[in-house]
């Protein structure tokens, strides 16, 4: 299956697995937000600290604006191919079609690290 539209880069399941553990431990010791909505407030305001953008959203319109809004406000953001996993991820129990870390908590390694491999991926892909 190709990719939607929005996906700008791809990245591997490793990464991917990184992003959701990310948004457990947030979820548990820090701040998320979760859902496009919610997520789209945190950007504007620039309290996001990474984006996660799931890539099985239908219809895409729904979070196609959130690459661009991301680059605008110069906020990380990452596709993971499950909206399922990030609802998981953050511990309710419906798919997200995307969620933010407001606060990384015990996380914050994690983060950065993630941060690292998707800017190096991003550059790679340009």
């Amino acid at each position: 299956m190709s990719k939607p539209f929005y996906v700008r880069f791809e990245v591997s399941k490793e990464i991917a697995d990184a992003a959701y553990e990310a948004l457990q431990i947030s979820a548990k010791t820090g701040a998320v937000r979760k859902g496009t909505n919610e997520t789209t407030k945190a950007v504007e305001r620039a309290q996001a600290k990474l984006v996660v953008i799931a890539e099985d959203v239908d219809p895409p319109e729904v979070v196609a604006h959130l690459p661009l809004l991301c680059e605008e406000k110069k906020i990380p953001y990452i596709f993971v191919p499950s909206k399922a996993k990030i609802g998981d991820a953050i511990g309710i129990d419906i798919s997200s079609a995307s969620a933010c870390i407001v606060k990384e908590g015990e996380a914050a390694g994690l983060v950065k690290e993630i941060i690292a491999r998707v800017g190096a991926l991003k550059r790679g892909a340009k």
